[in-house]
C-alpha cells in the first residue's frame, strides 16, 4: 500500500474558461495556467505521482514545453493512469478537496467524479470530491484563485490482495502459486 498527497492553486482570471474535474463551470473568472489549469486534476495527479514515487506534474508535463499548451488535463491523467500500469500500480480510492469562494460546486461533483473515474479506469465509488469555501479568508476567499487538495491510496500489483479473474488463480503473471 502506497499513500500520495497532492496540492494545486491557480490564479482566477477573466477571458478564461473554469475547468474542474474535466467539467466547464459557468463563471465570469477561469484559471490561469499553461494547460487548461484544472486544478483538481493536477492535485488528483500529483498524489497519483507522489504515491507511486514517480516525481510530479512538474517533471512530466513541464509549463515549457509547447505541446502542453492549453491541453486538457483529463489527457494528462490519462498519461498518469499508463504510466501508473507501467509500473504495476492499481488506484485503490482517492479522495480531494477543492477549496473555492465561487461559485458554488455542489451541483458538478458528481460529473466530475465520474470523468476522473473514466480516465483512471476506476469505479466512480472509489473517488471521493468535496468543496468549500474559506468563508472570505486568504487568496481563495477574496477569489483571487482557487485551490485543490487531494490524497490517494495505490497497491502494487503484486502486493494487492485483490484476486484478477476471480476464483482462487489470478490471470495475471506466472510469478507465484495462483496463476
Amino acid at each position: 500500500m502506497r499513500v500520495g498527497m497532492g496540492y494545486d492553486v491557480h490564479k482566477l482570471v477573466e477571458g478564461r474558461p473554469l475547468i474542474l474535474g474535466g467539467v466547464e463551470i459557468p463563471h465570469t473568472l477561469g484559471l490561469l495556467g499553461h494547460s487548461d489549469a484544472d486544478v483538481l486534476v493536477h492535485a488528483i495527479m500529483d498524489a497519483l505521482l507522489g504515491a507511486a514515487a514517480l516525481g510530479d506534474i512538474g517533471k512530466h508535463f513541464p509549463d515549457t514545453d509547447p505541446q502542453y499548451k492549453g491541453i486538457s488535463s483529463m489527457k494528462l491523467l490519462e498519461h498518469v493512469r499508463l504510466l501508473l500500469e507501467k509500473n504495476g500500480y492499481v488506484v485503490e480510492n482517492i479522495d480531494a478537496t477543492v477549496i473555492a469562494q465561487k461559485p458554488k460546486l455542489r451541483p458538478y461533483i458528481a460529473q466530475m467524479e465520474k470523468n476522473i473515474a473514466k480516465t483512471l479506469g476506476i469505479a466512480k465509488e472509489q473517488i471521493n470530491i468535496k468543496a468549500t469555501t474559506e468563508e472570505g479568508l486568504g487568496f481563495t476567499g477574496t477569489e483571487e484563485g482557487i485551490s485543490s487538495q487531494a490524497i490517494c491510496m495505490l497497491n502494487g500489483f503484486y502486493e494487492s490482495s485483490m484476486v484478477v479473474g476471480g476464483g482462487s488463480k489470478c490471470a495475471g503473471c506466472s510469478g507465484c502459486s495462483r496463476s
